[in-house]
């Protein structure tokens, strides 16, 4: 059996990257992660309010959080 590997979606916001995301990951049998809706549900805030409380540092900061489990 082949090994699962992990693919990683970058861009901009809007871009469509969760949309593509889904898909790609219903296609290839994998698991789908969104890394807003982690932060969120960590945080106990929306992304805007990450935002609007610590800027996009803080926002890049939760995201490097996320890599490291």
């Amino acid at each position: 059996m082949a090994e699962k590997r992990n693919i990683f979606l970058i861009g901009p916001m809007g871009a469509g990257k969760s949309t593509i995301g889904r898909e790609l990951a219903d296609r290839l049998h994998l698991e789908f992660f969104d890394s807003d809706q982690e932060i969120e549900r960590r945080t106990g805030a929306d992304i805007a309010w990450v935002f609007d409380l610590e800027g996009e540092e803080g926002f890049r900061k939760e995201k490097k959080m996320l890599l490291k489990i």
